[in-house]
């Protein structure tokens, strides 16, 4: 099957002169999680390619984005996810192939396989940062390596390590922390095509898992699903999840009574990490030691981290400092963008957007520089780009999009807006038009209509006053 996935990649690139090599020319593929996925992801890296793992989730307008972006010169995707890939395909003149078609060995194999040096561009991972359309990161095969090397260290990773995988895999959480982890650990990893909570309490109850990673949602939702079983089932379950040996959680904070009811569920306290696309894992709650809760911990081998004002100097333990990043593992640049990579560094740290304090060396994060970015869910939601969509409803003169505290999703996306008449919009009117726009994730859950939106003095909207307001 490799063979075959090598010879079919390199010979429908399009361009004879990458018959050998794929010359990080980029590859997007549209696959549910399991064996198809990480054959895909790997072959695309041994053929030289560059690896663009769709979201399945997304419509075809952000998957058509994203497309137009890369330039990819091919798309493989699953036959359940095709219909929304072949007018994209068809329109650009791509090659659009079947991933059951690929998998199919045929005997096929390629003529030679190119040197893949680590400096190489491996895959681009989308997130939404300041701006109002997401940003394609690029990372290295160098990096990747360090991330990896890093984690297995820091988390202890066994070649008799079993997971479950039931994060995105378009995602860094998904992709590093819990799949390429696994694999190079020669570890175990069992993929979910979605999350579900009683399929994922019956593999955390059958006592064959030693490892579990999650964001805040999940774990907020695994204790509800606890909570409505019968008390014979919730000791059973109780008793397994206890002969695990790690469970972390990350992508979004993590409420102290979350991890406090989850502790008394199953006797773990959650190790709770910090990172991002652009940087991966760089603060870390210890393996062994105390984790505090409400914490991120502190630099992983090989990070660097400062803490600076707004004019880069660094600031005492006890004075909030924007998170600054430095070493082996961060990204090399944000696709096509030299200038927002260039605005992303200062004097060669990453600067992180994120706002934390060092109590006896342990970090803790008060929030972020930027007010337009949500973390939902897991997910990092830029709120300018949904209020560029939102602005182009009939009903809508202005709107603002703002992050409301919430104990399931960490945040949820709220939009005030100003009606362009006399008829308001209803929430699930809004969502069911905005759902052609944009991914799930990032549809409004709150509404809250205003005669006019608050400003300051040069004009910006005060988003901290509408959170109060909702």
């Amino acid at each position: 099957m490799a063979g075959q996935l090598l010879a079919r990649l390199l010979a429908e690139s399009g361009d004879p002169r990458r018959r050998d090599d794929l010359g990080e020319a980029r590859v997007a593929f549209l696959v549910p999680p399991g064996r198809s996925y990480v054959a895909l992801q790997w072959a695309i890296w041994r053929a030289g390619g560059v690896a663009v793992p769709l979201c399945t989730a997304h419509p075809a307008a952000e998957l058509d984005y994203v497309l137009e972006d890369t330039e990819a010169v091919l798309v493989v995707a699953a036959s359940s996810f095709a219909g929304r890939l072949v007018p994209l395909c068809e329109r650009r003149g791509l090659p659009l192939l079947a991933a059951e078609d690929l998998l199919t060995d045929r005997g096929e194999r390629p003529s030679s396989l190119p040197q893949v040096v680590d400096t190489r561009r491996a895959m681009i991972l989308y997130t939404s940062g300041t701006t109002s359309r997401p940003k394609g990161v690029v990372w290295t095969h160098a990096g990747l390596t360090a991330q990896v090397k890093t984690l297995t260290t820091a988390w202890g990773w066994r070649d008799d390590d079993c997971t479950l995988c039931v994060l995105p895999l378009h995602h860094v959480h998904g992709i590093v922390n819990v799949l390429t982890c696994a694999l190079w650990s020669g570890a175990c990893c069992e993929l979910l095509a979605k999350f579900d909570t009683e399929a994922v309490w019956d593999r955390l109850g059958s006592g064959e898992l030693t490892l579990f990673m999650a964001v805040p949602t999940i774990y907020y939702r695994l204790i509800r699903g606890w909570e409505a079983k019968a008390p014979a089932e919730r000791e059973r379950l109780s008793a397994a999840t206890r002969r695990m040996r790690l469970m972390v959680s990350g992508s979004a904070a993590l409420p102290v009574r979350t991890l406090e009811r989850w502790r008394e569920i199953t006797g773990h306290t959650l190790l709770e990490r910090y990172g991002m696309t652009e940087i991966g894992m760089a603060l870390s709650n210890p393996l062994v030691g105390e984790r505090v809760a409400g914490a991120v911990g502190s630099p992983l081998p090989g990070v660097e981290i400062q803490r600076v004002d707004r004019k880069g100097r660094r600031v005492a333990d006890d004075q909030p400092g924007e998170i600054e990043v430095r070493g082996p593992g961060l990204f090399r640049e944000y696709w096509r963008q030299p200038q927002a990579t260039a605005a992303s560094f200062r004097d060669g740290w990453f600067r992180t957007g994120d706002v934390a304090v060092v109590e006896k060396g342990i970090y803790r994060i008060l929030g972020r520089a930027s007010v337009d970015i949500i973390k939902s869910g897991g997910y990092k939601i830029s709120a300018l780009e949904i209020e560029a969509e939102l602005r182009d409803h009939p009903q809508i003169a202005d709107c603002a999009v703002v992050g409301i505290p919430d104990p399931e999703w960490g945040e949820r996306v709220g939009v005030a807006l100003v009606c362009a008449g006399d008829e308001e919009p209803e929430l699930d009117e809004l969502r069911t038009w905005a759902r052609e726009r944009l991914a799930t994730y990032k549809l409004p859950s709150r509404l809250l209509v205003v005669d006019e939106l608050p400003r300051n003095v040069l004009g910006k909207v005060t988003k901290l006053a509408l959170v109060e307001r909702f």
